[in-house]
């Protein structure tokens, strides 16, 4: 009987619920390995094949590390609070929770049929109210040291979708979704102190082992700066305008000031000739994302009429604003010194600026410097070296003794937008009075705060979510204090319950506690995480603040969370276009003599590789592969397809591939009757070496997370085993072993039926391979006559200088580049190098 997975795989998968094969528990006698894949959201499109990449990866490490004897937590859950699902609400009438629901139970089917090794007793969902129960509280907690504030914040509004967006959910200043305006307004905002952390979020990165871009990145992003906060007067006024920079050193060269649009000065400051282009500029910098304002090229702004006095010259400068300046990041306004800033330097070329050199080492007509040198045109510190941030230091002294400024360390980043004004979120746990004072958070025994029921899911355009319809959820009669009191009606942004979600896997169904200390001592912190990297700052930023606020409140020992991380590529879809360039979706596409035509006509189509998404058609179903290949065909195939790290195309005819290789693996078990092949006859010490080679391979690339090469390994294995007609036990069984973690039903069938083992597989000791037959007594090396390879020879590794040098001179290409001449040197290396030098 040929190899058959739609029977095999759907009955290990039900024996492995049925034995409860993967479920965790705590047990101090193992070393404990905690694997977590970034948990996915539940659209109701379901999974597509991009999301097993990841996945898959994270599983293979799992199956092996529980075959080495190591007690493996492997979880899985949902963010499942998010926009798409309000959206569909509003638009379709569909309540999120029943569109979420059916939603989670595609997501679960669809994974279970994957075969991944998950424990599903301890999944998890966000916006299951027994979750956001934890994570009302840790927001108390939050709120009671000080780090859950109310500020004025300015925000990308989008009024057609009635809520505050992300800066990453804006582009060219519309929403990504639906491609409504975006505008920038100054609203009250809920706020998490992460800056105040911020010292800590760097130190830790030293800790641990993550993508050094990545690290990089979470760096940049925190952007610690030292410098001076310096003062300037704007001239004819008592306004002070305050800046901060790493460069106090070039105070001198500063020739104007450049202010953000929405800077709360710009109105009081502005001289009436130039108030109409003024309010003009703001109001177009409104309708921009700050990400399109700092990433644009283009220099603009325009002249406020103000001056500000040089602290350190007493001259006047002028005052501009502009929209790369954003308001906020550090304090909304910055000295320019067009000399020695690039940025400087093209603003004031642009609008006739004065440029001012006073570092030495560049021609400031031409050029910023930004390099170092000395001080010149510096008053008092003409000659002062800046190198090693010498001058910094003196100037800083000084401004602090003349009291024109203050050393200080700043940050880029800035406190986290901690709110939404939409239904479908975690409701904040706070009770106002009538003039939106906070009176008091909800206690434990208060949680959850569960969302009302209704039917009008649309913002009210007024700022406010839906639930500030709800007047009977909003108003209370507080027991505690005895006053009328009303809820909050922003909830919390989609990053909250995927802040903690790691935690609570170590125990998920305790009511009591959000995570008993004992076992998240025992399971933290994560050994491997698996990721996109599109996550690094936004997510990944935020579980490392709450982990560290949860260890201030003594509920965690650790002080990160994630030990590991790995960033999986992105599995590509196949973009076809006609030569008009209009996309033909994959449904409509044929291939004919290795060339891709729309069905039914002659147009070629030319293919290229980018995102898999409907826009596109090209989304891959898993269902629809399984259907036809299998789960284990397609979970060969994502490790095969290339590095785990790279982007890589889906390709069907290479998935065809690794279900060939599997039918011929399944040859190596079964005859053509399906009986065992399997004897107890003695191996020979060819098969030995197959054998024990994959072993040392296998094992080491599922160390490295090399898993292309390590099935490229079994390929060769089956291969050999093919031709040889192997059926020895001590061959067959390490093989099924090997297999296993990539293709599980497969191993576990080939295990029980073909080798007749109980069990089942996964807690089978994974096999030890013997370094004398995992090494081969041979080796091939080039042999050079000076330092030119003429031929290669196979000699055994131990092989010693005069056998080497013998069977090298027969050789012909050796041969003849020696002849006739005198030899003075041989230099030998055994198993490496045979060099002849000759004259």
């Amino acid at each position: 009987m040929a190899y058959d997975p739609q029977r095999i795989e759907q009955h290990w998968q039900q024996w492995w619920d049925d034995k409860g094969t993967f479920v965790a528990k705590e047990d101090p006698a193992k070393k404990k390995f905690y694997a977590l894949d970034m948990f996915p959201y539940p659209s109701g499109k379901g999974l597509h094949v991009g999301h097993p990449a990841g996945y898959t990866a994270s599983d293979v490490v799992c199956r092996y590390r529980r075959a080495l004897g190591f007690n493996v937590l492997h979880p899985m859950g949902y963010d499942s609070f998010g926009l798409p699902a309000e959206q569909k609400a509003i638009d379709e009438g569909v309540p999120p929770q029943k569109s979420t629901t059916e939603a989670l139970d595609t997501f679960r089917r669809q994974l279970k049929r994957l075969g991944y090794s998950y424990d599903w007793t301890r999944e998890v969902s966000t916006c299951d109210p027994g979750y956001y129960k934890w994570t009302q509280y840790i927001f108390t907690l939050l709120h009671k040291r000080g780090l859950a504030y109310q500020a004025d914040a300015f925000v990308n509004w989008c009024a057609a979708l009635g809520t505050v967006l992300a800066n990453d959910e804006v582009i060219d200043g519309k929403s990504e979704r639906g491609g409504h305006p975006v505008t920038r307004l100054q609203m009250r905002q809920w706020m998490l102190r992460i800056t105040a952390y911020a010292e800590r979020l760097l130190a830790g990165l030293d800790t641990i082992d993550w993508p050094d871009a990545t690290r990089m990145h979470q760096r940049d992003w925190i952007g610690r700066s030292e410098g001076a906060r310096i003062h300037f007067r704007v001239d004819g006024t008592s306004e002070d305008l305050e800046v901060f920079t790493t460069r106090p050193d070039t105070l001198w060269g500063a020739t104007f000031l450049v202010v953000a649009p929405e800077h709360p000065a710009v109105a009081r400051i502005t001289t009436a000739a130039q108030k109409t282009a003024v309010e003009a500029y703001a109001k177009a910098a409104s309708g921009k994302s700050e990400k399109d304002r700092q990433a644009s090229k283009q220099k603009t702004g325009v002249d406020t009429g103000a001056r500000a006095l040089n602290p350190a010259t007493g001259k006047p400068i002028p005052i501009w604003i502009a929209d790369y300046v954003i308001y906020g990041y550090g304090t909304g306004a910055i000295m320019a010194v067009p000399g020695h800033d690039e940025r400087d330097w093209e603003f004031a070329k642009e609008f006739h600026l004065p440029i001012v050199d006073v570092i030495t080492g560049g021609d400031v007509t031409q050029a910023a410097h930004a390099g170092e040198g000395a001080m010149v045109n510096s008053g008092p510190f003409n000659g002062t070296a800046t190198a090693d941030g010498f001058a910094k230091a003196k100037v800083i002294d000084w401004l602090e003794q003349e009291k024109l400024g203050k050393r200080e360390v700043t940050y880029k980043f800035r406190d986290w937008v901690f709110a939404r004004q939409r239904y479908w979120g975690e409701p904040i746990p706070v009770l106002k009075d009538d003039q939106g004072k906070v009176v008091r958070t909800l206690e434990l025994d208060e949680l959850p705060l569960t969302l009302p029921p209704t039917e009008h899911y649309k913002p009210l355009g007024t700022g406010q979510s839906p639930l500030a319809a709800l007047t009977d959820w909003v108003n209370v009669d507080d027991k505690k204090t005895g006053r009328k009191l009303k809820r909050e009606t922003d909830t919390m942004p989609g990053s909250a319950g995927s802040s903690w979600y790691f935690l609570r896997y170590c125990d998920p169904h305790n009511d009591q506690e959000l995570c008993a200390r004992a076992k998240s001592d025992y399971w933290m912190p994560v050994d491997l995480y698996v990721g996109g990297a599109e996550h690094r700052v936004g997510h990944l930023l935020y579980s490392r603040m709450w982990q560290k606020v949860l260890k201030d409140e003594g509920l965690v020992r650790d002080e990160e969370p994630f030990q590991k991380l790995v960033h999986q590529g992105m599995i590509q879809g196949l973009i076809y276009r006609t030569p008009d360039k209009r996309i033909v979706p994959l449904a409509e596409v044929e291939e004919r003599d290795g060339k891709a035509f729309k069905k039914g006509t002659d147009v070629e189509l030319s293919i290229e590789t980018g995102k898999m998404s409907k826009r596109y058609g090209n989304v891959v179903n898993p269902d629809d592969v399984i259907k036809l290949y299998g789960a284990d065909a397609l979970r060969v195939y994502i490790c095969f397809m290339g590095p785990l790290e790279s982007d890589k195309p889906w390709q069907t005819a290479g998935m065809e591939g690794q279900y060939n290789w599997l039918r011929r693996a399944w040859r190596v078990f079964f005859d053509d009757e399906d009986r065992p092949r399997v004897t107890d006859k003695e191996p020979t010490e060819e098969e030995l070496r197959i054998i024990h080679k994959a072993i040392k391979k296998v094992g080491r690339d599922i160390d490295t997370l090399s898993l292309n090469t390590a099935i490229s390994m079994l390929h060769v294995v089956v291969r050999d085993f093919l031709q040889l007609a192997t059926t020895s036990r001590k061959c067959l069984e390490p093989l099924a072993q090997l297999i296993a973690p990539f293709a599980p039903h497969f191993a576990e069938e080939a295990w029980g039926k073909g080798l007749g083992k109980g069990d089942g597989i996964t807690y089978a000791p994974w096999p030890k391979y013997d370094e004398a037959l995992a090494t081969d007594d041979t080796v091939t090396i080039g042999v050079q006559v000076l330092g030119k390879v003429r031929g290669e020879v196979t000699l055994r590794r131990d092989a010693d200088e005069a056998t080497a040098v013998a069977e090298a001179r027969k050789v012909s290409g050796v041969a003849r580049n020696l002849e006739g001449k005198q030899l003075v040197k041989v230099v030998y290396r055994a198993g490496k190098i045979l060099n002849f030098i000759v004259k």
